[in-house]
């Protein structure tokens, strides 16, 4: 293996932070350094490499602690403003998912085009300010009494509030078209019939796993930009893949890592936590995450070089093939075209719709980039590694 030319610490990068020398740049303006300067003189040049994605991550939820009142409860269900949480935890612990709909909602029972209430409405209620409709049932102890509760409450009254997501991040994913006479209605978003439109997610070149794509520096105890707030990794997260197929520059060629992340919840802004309602699927949640790439050597730089022309991604069929399990692979497009508004499937030219936020993957990767050059964010070592190979 070849010596690197450059080899930094993530000591001294926090060093430079601290004095305010570091230099920092998003991985949209890497793109450009990179191809410039060539990845040598890019890894001398920057300490740390920003990204950012805004996208619906569907597998999230927020493990909160609503405290105690005389007589004391343990509660065994629990819904907040009609959505369920589940209570199958401690005392007075409970855990709401984003997907989770209200329980007089007209979406429980999914009909299209109708609004969904859920727990990522709940989330964002909450980060608003807003009070929430508590109601809780317990079934009655010695130590615990209490069978029923029922008040209006506020985020800051929650002792303890948590955003705990299993399934974050994911390092790239599906093109989604509709090969069927009739439009579906999925979790991609609205699919119109004969392959009308392709949707598609992540942030591309400035996606996290993108630019990192064999965890590296990214692992266990990584702090990161969560909804506004400061995070962490805490592992690798569901569905996550261990040897996905890559292109000669190290990219995941179809769904593969995944990320599972914390954050305290009362830091967070709603602006990176925004509640989604998907036609003929149900709630959901746009989030915010950024992650930090320490230029520790030349190699980095290169993974961070990477641009939306380097980026593949596998189109499917969601109307017949998905459902059944055998998603065939109808073609790839680029990130490059994807963004360009139209790509090519099965000879026929099919309109793109984005379901993350470029622009606001941008604005997380510049306001991550901002906190580290006000030295008000320092880097962390990685305590254990995710499995990437």
């Amino acid at each position: 293996m070849a010596q690197h030319q450059v080899n930094k610490t993530i000591k001294e990068i926090n060093d430079r932070i601290r004095k305010g020398k570091g230099v920092v740049v998003n991985a949209e303006e890497m793109v450009e350094i990179v191809r410039k300067e060539g990845k040598v003189n890019a890894a001398r040049e920057v300490d740390v490499v920003t990204t950012g994605t805004f996208s619906p991550m569907c597998s999230s939820g927020l493990l909160i602690n609503i405290g105690q009142q005389p007589p004391v409860m343990k509660v065994s269900r629990m819904w907040l403003n009609n959505v369920p949480c589940y209570s199958g935890l401690a005392a007075v612990d409970a855990y709401l998912g984003c997907t989770e709909p209200s329980e007089d909602d007209p979406l429980n029972k999914v009909h299209p085009g109708r609004f969904a209430y859920g727990g990522g409405h709940v989330m964002e209620d909450l980060l608003r300010g807003k009070a929430v409709h508590l109601r809780a049932e317990g079934y009655g102890t010695d130590c615990y009494p209490r069978t029923e509760l029922e008040k209006d409450i506020t985020l800051a009254d929650l002792p303890n509030a948590v955003m705990l997501n299993p399934r974050n991040c994911y390092q790239n994913y599906n093109c989604a078209v509709n090969l069927t006479s009739r439009t579906i209605y999925t979790y991609m978003g609205p699919l119109k019939s004969n392959c009308s439109n392709a949707n598609y997610a992540t942030s591309g070149q400035l996606s996290p796993l993108f630019n990192d794509p064999y965890y590296r520096t990214i692992g266990m105890g990584t702090r990161i930009f969560l909804g506004g707030g400061i995070g962490y990794v805490i592992g690798e997260g569901t569905q996550h893949v261990h040897k996905p197929q890559r292109n000669e520059k190290g990219i995941p060629e179809n769904p593969s890592g995944t990320l599972m992340l914390k954050g305290d919840f009362k830091q967070m802004k709603a602006r990176y936590v925004r509640a989604q309602s998907i036609i003929g699927y149900g709630p959901s949640l746009a989030l915010g995450v950024g992650i930090p790439i320490p230029m520790l050597n030349e190699d980095m730089a290169e993974f961070t070089g990477v641009s939306d022309s380097d980026i593949t991604m596998p189109v499917k069929d969601y109307g017949y093939d998905y459902p059944n399990g055998i998603p065939r692979e109808l073609g790839r497009a680029t990130f490059e075209d994807l963004k360009s508004g139209t790509i090519t499937v099965n000879g026929k030219e099919t309109s793109t719709v984005p379901l993350t936020s470029y622009s606001m993957s941008l604005e997380v990767a510049d306001e991550l980039k901002k906190w580290i050059e006000n030295g008000d964010f320092l880097l962390t070592e990685k305590v254990d590694d995710i499995t990437s190979i």
